[in-house]
């Protein structure tokens, strides 16, 4: 029966066969199945999925077409070539549909290489005449800051992957970022990625905008199209010339790119590009503490080591009673030989005294002697005397001409104005100006009462003005007069 033919002239609608949508599904598979039971297509491979059941997903493309082909997980485990993007590849299998999105598609059984695809061979082209530029010259890569300031990142602003970096900026440690909108992908992607790096290096530093310190191109994984713009010469060329240093995190582990290698640094996803960035504040920390603790450590162990070196140095020097008792023994050796020496000195000098004593004439003789010598002494010195008795009165006559009265007279009166002053200072500080103000002094039995439990014992109580002295009843206190002197009896 046929499923598509028209109906009969003069039949109306009603007797058409009606079909659920599986039957239509199932009818479909089956023509597709006994038409292409098995098939051998040649073409280049697209893109390739691998999910965590183990199953491949690829694509078999031509310049017109595309093919959705499915490699199972055991097959795919026995595969000798495995399917990477931009292969041509021969694929056998057969031809099936999948109702569930209603298209057909590709069971691959064993797939073997059939030469590189045209992209690939252009990219491969485009990369051996770059790296022939010595745009990829591993001299000319420059090192990444250890903590920028602040990050500059080249990606779209509405895509996963800004946030991404940015959550992992937040967790390790949070810096300025200055984020470049440009299209990551299609016909725009390559003059606004290149645009981007350049103008984040034309920035001045200490600008209205701050320059970054590190650059960050990402963006998520795609196909070799969907990444074909990050291969443009364009793009590569302003990586290579960037004074900053610029880190490439385009696509997957898996993906390669052009401006992988001529970026300073490539990291397999943006998320370890922002963990290429910057270290770790805690682990940092962390590090600093311990550094500091082995710090402490190494100087405490100096310490005790030095420490122990003297205390064993010291072990080696003599005692100090060691030291001293020979000088100790040698000064009471000494001592006493002292005391026989001052007695047979003293002997000595009595003798000669007594000799002398009973000599006159020797004394007489020496007396002359030193006679002598004093009045030679007086002959040499008495001009000598003179001239400085004469020099010194000199002197203190020029001292006394510069003498002036005024000068005497001044600084008299300064004096008396100086003592007038610490005089007036003494009434203001003293308590008889207080007393002119309107206080009182309490007195008590001739004393100065100054609180209440001394005016309660007091005997007699006297308040002083600054004109005298009041008791507490009223009457005016006299001084009493001093007692006169007794007068002595006449016997």
């Amino acid at each position: 029966m046929d499923l598509f033919e028209e109906d009969a002239p003069g039949e109306g609608p009603g007797n058409a066969p009606e079909f659920t949508v599986s039957e239509l599904s199932g009818a479909v598979k089956r023509v597709v199945e006994g038409e292409f039971g098995r098939v051998r297509v040649r073409g280049e491979v697209g893109r390739v999925s691998r999910p965590a059941s183990g199953h491949l997903y690829l694509d078999l493309k031509d310049d017109r077409s595309v093919l959705a082909s499915i490699i199972w997980k055991g097959q795919a485990a026995r595969l000798t070539h495995r399917p990477e993007e931009g292969m041509e590849v021969i694929a056998t299998g057969r031809l099936t549909t999948f109702p569930g999105q209603s298209r057909y598609q590709m069971i691959i059984d064993d797939i073997q290489p059939a030469g590189a695809g045209a992209l690939m061979a252009m990219l491969e082209k485009r990369r051996a005449a770059l790296a022939a530029e010595g745009l990829f010259d591993p001299a000319l890569k420059r090192p990444l800051p250890y903590l920028p300031e602040v990050i500059g990142v080249v990606t779209s602003p509405s895509g996963a992957v800004i946030r991404d970096i940015l959550h992992r900026l937040r967790d390790r440690f949070p810096r300025k970022v200055l984020v470049w909108p440009v299209a990551v992908q299609g016909a725009k992607c390559a003059p606004e990625v290149a645009a981007a790096i350049n103008g984040f290096n034309a920035m001045t530093v200490g600008g209205a905008l701050p320059r970054p310190d590190l650059i960050i191109v990402a963006r998520g994984g795609g196909s070799i199209e969907d990444l074909w713009g990050f291969n443009e010469e364009i793009v590569v060329r302003a990586a290579a010339a960037s004074t900053i240093p610029l880190i490439s995190a385009v696509g997957h582990e898996t993906d390669t790119t052009l401006i992988d290698h001529a970026a300073d640094r490539r990291a397999p996803t943006p998320t370890a590009a922002a963990e290429l960035a910057v270290p770790v504040r805690l682990e940092l920390l962390a590090t600093t503490d311990a550094l500091g603790a082995r710090l402490y450590r190494g100087l405490d162990q100096g310490v005790r080591q030095r420490r122990q070196r003297l205390t064993d140095l010291g072990r080696a020097l003599p005692q100090p009673d060691g030291l001293l008792a020979p000088a100790r023994q040698r000064l009471d050796f000494l001592g006493e030989r002292l005391k026989g020496g001052l007695r047979a000195a003293t002997g000595q000098k009595a003798l000669r005294l007594a000799d002398l004593s009973l000599r006159p004439g020797l004394l007489r003789r020496a007396l002359g002697e030193e006679d002598r010598r004093v009045a030679s002494w007086a002959g040499r010195l008495g001009p000598a005397l003179d001239r400085v008795l004469a020099a010194q009165a000199e002197r203190l006559a020029q001292r006394a001409g510069r003498l002036q009265p005024t000068l005497v007279t001044d600084r008299i009166a300064r004096a008396s104005d100086r003592l007038a002053g610490l005089d007036r200072l003494r009434q203001t500080l003293g308590y008889e100006a207080t007393l002119a103000r309107g206080f009182a002094v309490v007195w008590g039995d001739g004393q100065v009462v100054t609180d209440k439990a001394g005016a309660a014992q007091a005997q007699a109580l006297e308040l002083q003005f600054k004109d005298g002295r009041l008791a507490v009843g009223g009457k005016p206190v006299r001084k009493p007069k001093p007692p006169e002197p007794e007068q002595g009896s006449l016997l």
